[in-house]
């Protein structure tokens, strides 16, 4: 049985700290926080724990309830939905600045719904109470609560009003889920008993069960309906497991044994972890599709699509579920050239994607194939390479390509991303739903790539067969010998190479082995890094 989680979300118009309270709560930096309107955007999702109750809280961007158009219409939408899904809405209103126009908007629409709405009232602290909740008395939001998101003033109070007839409602509905129970186990009893009465009366009356009336029979026979355990009551009162055809499901399971596919609340003894999600961090320039592809793969408007460059300015992770695995799709902000980055939100901006690529499983690459590979491109590349990240190519908007040029297009690409050759290039379209399956089908295949165990002695095999094919270098009078090699780490792969005089291995040898170990291996979407050992001499000081 799962355990219900309430849901609290934070509304309120731009820069009044909803993202500050959700920081706090949450214990983390997940949300970007600055002094700056507008910064948040898209739904914020995140965990928090109150008194041992653990509770999800949804952080929203500023509400402009009226908005028609443009993105703050799509970021009006997305709080909307926040409040769809909330148990709990906390109205965040500024006590420095006070009771203004578009608190009055957003009251009016919070009124309108069926949620509870406690109004909160931030950055308070140094304002004596009465005063600071003075003027929002006439939002009709009931009892203004003042709080500090920055200094954590009234923050418990807050969760506690907030918990407060949630917890009731919920201490309620187990009461009455154990007098159910209760009920139930009585009328359980009440029926075993009657069925031993009528089975020892006819044991007594020298009666036969087929003596008996066809009902009473019946009663007599058929099991007791089944107990919260699964088992079932007998006609003489003792407990046993319910006979299925052929007489085997009557008998008790051996131990150890596993249960069938899709049998719910089975512990088996030894069953290893659930695997972590796929950490999929969707990356490009500005304008390339990121958001859009994030609600093709969901089915839904998850996070804010909009014709306009830099509309997504934070990194969003959101679950995600394609073909019983779980995946979480890390929405970020397009990367500029540094030279363009001057707003202070950007630089933020890109700090939070350059994070998201080191923590990522796989980075998907976006790129608008209509404008081609750019400069900005490559270097984006270049990131996710030097992180070491597993890597999937997608050029997106190919349906807006002409036929007679998608050749082209794709031979140029391949040819300005030649340094990512082992990264498999998909074309796909966003808007249209197109070769999406190829692409998570890509992605499988790049994380399995990268997290691949590599035997020991295959790989010494590989390596002495890659001498054979052509020996490193001769630098001055010795020549590198390579010994044996193994794996030295995953995510990505490692492979180490034991032997003498391998500093003097260059570049270009080391870019022969990794191409050597790459096809032998079938190792696509993922980098392969060369680490070579030398082995210290024995008779370097000898004779000194």
């Amino acid at each position: 049985m799962t355990t219900p989680v309430p849901v609290i979300a934070l509304v309120g118009r731009p820069n009044v700290g909803k993202s500050t309270l959700f920081n706090r709560l949450t214990r983390s930096r997940d949300a970007l926080v600055a002094n700056i309107p507008g910064l948040t955007r898209d739904r914020h999702y995140g965990s928090a724990t109150i008194d041992d109750q653990r509770v999800v809280l949804i952080d929203t961007g500023g509400f402009e309830p009226v908005a028609a158009t443009g993105v703050a219409e799509q970021m009006a939408r997305q709080t909307r939905q926040a409040v769809i899904e909330a148990d709990v809405v906390v109205f965040v209103v500024d006590g420095r600045q006070g009771l203004l126009a578009r608190d009055e908007e957003i009251a009016r629409e919070l009124r309108r719904t069926a949620r509870k709405v406690i109004l909160a009232v931030n950055k308070s602290e140094g304002i004596a109470r009465a005063v600071a909740a003075a003027e929002f008395h006439a939002l009709g939001l009931g009892d203004p609560m003042p709080f500090s998101a920055t200094h954590g003033d009234g923050v418990r109070a807050l969760m506690d009003a907030c918990l407060e007839d949630w917890l009731a409602e919920e201490a309620a509905r187990r009461e009455q889920a154990d007098e159910l129970a209760r009920l139930d186990a009585e009328a359980r009893a009440v029926a075993a008993a009657e069925a031993a009465r009528l089975q020892a009366g006819a044991g007594q009356g020298g009666r036969t069960t087929e003596a008996l009336p066809a009902d009473a029979a019946a009663d007599v026979h058929a099991p007791a309906s089944p107990g919260r355990d699964g088992s079932h009551a007998g006609a003489d009162g003792t407990v046993a497991e319910e006979a299925g055809a052929g007489g085997t499901e009557g008998t008790a399971a051996p131990a150890g044994a596993v249960a069938p596919d899709g049998a719910e609340g089975t512990e088996v003894a030894g069953t290893s972890a659930p695997p972590k999600p796929v950490r999929v961090a969707i990356v490009g320039r500005p304008n390339g599709g990121k958001s859009t592809l994030i609600n093709a793969l969901l089915g839904e408007e998850r996070v804010i699509a909009f014709n306009q460059p830099g509309t997504t300015r934070d990194s969003i992770s959101i679950d995600f579920r394609w073909r019983n695995r779980d995946y979480q799709l890390i929405d970020t902000a397009g990367l500029r050239r540094r030279g363009k980055v001057h707003d202070t939100v950007e630089k933020f901006s890109v700090v939070k994607t350059l994070q998201a690529i080191e923590d990522c499983n796989v980075a998907v690459l976006m790129i608008d194939a209509v404008d081609g590979v750019s400069e900005q491109d490559s270097a984006i590349a270049g990131y996710i390479l030097e992180a070491g990240r597993a890597l999937v190519i997608a050029l997106n908007k190919w349906d807006a390509v002409p036929a007679d040029e998608r050749r082209n297009v794709l031979q140029e690409c391949q040819r300005r991303l030649y340094f990512l050759d082992w990264a498999p290039m998909l074309t796909i379209s966003a808007l249209k739903n197109r070769a999406l399956d190829k692409l998570m089908k890509a992605v499988d295949e790049a994380r399995a790539a990268a997290t691949r165990k590599l035997s020991t002695p295959k790989l010494t095999r590989m390596l002495h067969a890659a001498v054979l094919h052509q020996q490193p270098p001769r630098n001055g009078p010795f020549r590198p010998k390579l010994r044996y090699a193994h794996q030295g780490g995953q995510n990505p792969p490692v492979i180490v190479i034991h032997g003498s005089s391998l500093d003097k291995v260059g570049d270009s040898y080391r870019r022969f082995l990794e191409g050597w170990f790459r096809e032998r291996l079938a190792l696509q979407g993922t980098p392969l890094r060369i680490e070579f050992r030398t082995g210290a001499n024995p008779y370097a000081n000898r004779g000194k």
